[in-house]
């Protein structure tokens, strides 16, 4: 796609409204043959629309409440909470919008001051910020309600000077780690970082809801006001404050935001040229020792030593190595590292942790619960499989050409991937019952958590064939592409709710049999699992015989 740009006789000049129009053709090319990815981008929008009507009248309700005391509060902490979700997104998702690649600008004559309102214009048109945009209309209605016209207009001057700093934030950071997630030290680095700030979100949201519980609100209006005071509150606040008489706070507070603005725009065009490039100081070279051996001898790492040197034990060794190194894999199992061993604790000990109850003992601990929070930790482990060929892409025409028979395929990836896994299950299934200060209960939180993690493999192994998606060619690990996101979305919806159903009759089993589901848990989860994972290769694998070209055509990125 060619842009105009000025040439040496100056015949056109490159504005703004040129890269929103190349984005929006950008866009509409993206969609042209792919009619599924635009219906996803469709349900995207529509899920963009019911959070910004539930944020507009989060927003509102102040107003329609006539509740001028916590207006402050609400616009403060919301806005705030809107800019710090636009400034660490980028880190986690690595670009809000990559429809425009800066990269693809470096060999245009473009300024660099073009080149950022270029970009910057491009990255307003999306469906975040339009949805942030609708959500915070409902702080003008507030304003509006609370002050008169004055107001209502003075908050919506803040409410785009709220909206233009989210985008700077974002904008700046996503460049500014572009060169460093470059560089493979770094970028692994801060994959870990990232998955585990990820995974943290869940519990972190459980943490903040029990604190809420006996929080004093009185106490937030203050912090709510020195919050109003940063760049994260200042531009969401200033109807409000003119609402209730503070008229000489709005442009102190407008000119906070702006300079904000432009010191991150500033920052934004510094780092834009190394990010467009792609420049990384890499450092020396680590001297590594020179592989010895022959090729399959290479292949099987040491602690796999044990594998047969057959096609079963050539596709293990591939795929261990590739959940080791592959920093997307690595990352789902960090996650899931994360979570499997935070959720349980916070449901299980929720009663004595989260309440302040110190009578002793836990409250709500008991074999159903514990039961229950496996089945959470066991289906949520296997999710991460139901696009396990989208992980590979394109390579996986080796295995095609090769014509793997599907059955062994399934069946060692199944392995390779509880090579990391099992190991997770036994350490907490042990933590969760040392714990609970039940010892004993370690068969059930073992036998329950193998159940459901073997009835997730035979589960997501078949929507691996039958629901994969193309992940983007690029070193960020969660990076996805256009309408891939709600794929992403309903995949795993449908994989934990399959998942479930699949492990009902271990649940009626253990309703059943009472104090003696403590002794059986152990080895009926452990053959449940095993017999539910076999079957689900088995019956997978024939599917897989069928439509490995069709699969390979799907997980292939389009370039």
């Amino acid at each position: 796609m060619a842009v105009a740009v000025t040439d040496a006789a100056g015949a056109r000049r490159v504005s703004a409204r040129q890269f929103v129009r190349l984005k929006l053709r950008v866009m509409g090319n993206n969609f042209r043959g792919q009619s599924w990815r635009f219906a996803l981008f469709v349900l995207g929008a529509f899920g963009g629309l019911w959070l910004a009507t539930v944020g507009f009248f989060l927003f509102a309700a102040p107003g329609l409440g006539g509740s001028d005391r916590y207006a402050s509060v609400v616009a403060a902490l919301g806005g705030g909470l809107l800019v710090l979700g636009w400034l660490l997104l980028p880190l986690i998702f690595f670009g809000v919008d990559e429809t425009l690649d800066p990269a693809r600008f470096a060999l245009l004559p473009l300024s660099r001051r073009t080149l950022v309102t270029g970009l910057f214009a491009a990255a307003l048109v999306s469906v975040p910020a339009v949805a942030v945009l609708l959500a915070s209309t409902g702080l003008i209605l507030t304003a509006g309600l609370l002050g008169g016209w004055p107001a209502a207009l003075t908050q919506a001057v803040g409410v785009l000077a709220g909206l233009l700093l989210c985008v700077a934030a974002a904008r700046a950071v996503t460049s500014a780690f572009a060169t460093m997630l470059r560089s493979r030290r770094v970028r692994d680095l801060a994959a870990v970082l990232l998955a585990g700030a990820a995974a943290l979100i869940a519990p972190v949201q459980l943490a903040a809801a029990a604190a809420l519980r006996d929080a004093d609100w009185d106490r937030l209006v203050s912090v709510a006001a020195m919050i109003g005071w940063t760049p994260l509150g200042a531009p969401w606040t200033v109807g409000i404050d003119v609402a209730q008489g503070r008229v000489w706070a709005a442009p102190v507070k407008l000119l906070i935001t702006t300079l904000t603005m432009v010191a991150l725009l500033a920052w934004w065009s510094r780092s834009l040229e190394s990010a467009m490039v792609g420049m990384a100081n890499s450092g020396r070279a680590s001297a590594r020792p020179e592989a010895t051996g022959t090729a399959v001898t290479q292949l099987f790492p040491r602690a796999l030593g044990w594998l047969p040197r057959d096609r079963f034990g050539a596709l293990v060794a591939r795929e261990a190595r590739y959940w080791w190194r592959d920093a997307r894999r690595r990352a789902n199992l960090i996650t899931l590292a994360v979570v499997g061993l935070f959720v349980p604790v916070m449901l299980n000990l929720g009663g004595a942790g989260l309440t302040g109850d110190t009578g002793g003992g836990v409250p709500n601990s008991s074999p159903v619960l514990v039961n229950l929070s496996m089945i959470f930790v066991g289906v949520l482990a296997t999710a991460t499989l139901a696009n396990q060929f989208g992980f590979d892409g394109s390579a996986y025409a080796a295995h095609v050409v090769a014509d793997v028979p599907g059955t062994v395929e399934l069946r060692a990836r199944m392995a390779a991937f509880s090579l990391y896994v099992l190991p997770l299950v036994v350490v907490i299934s042990v933590v969760l019952a040392l714990l609970l200060g039940k010892p004993g209960w370690v068969g059930l939180t073992a036998g329950s958590l193998l159940a459901t993690y073997g009835a997730g493999l035979a589960v997501n192994t078949l929507l691996s064939v039958l629901g994969a998606y193309s992940l983007p060619e690029t070193s960020n690990p969660f990076a996805l592409n256009s309408g891939a996101g709600v794929a992403r979305s309903f995949l795993g919806i449908l994989s934990m709710l399959a998942s479930a159903v699949a492990v009902i009759p271990m649940v009626a089993a253990a309703a059943l049999l009472g104090d003696v589901w403590l002794w059986l848990a152990l080895p009926v989860g452990a053959a449940y699992g095993l017999g539910a994972a076999l079957l689900g290769a088995y019956l997978a694998g024939d599917v897989l015989d069928r439509r490995q070209p069709e699969l390979l055509a799907t997980v292939t990125p389009r370039r």
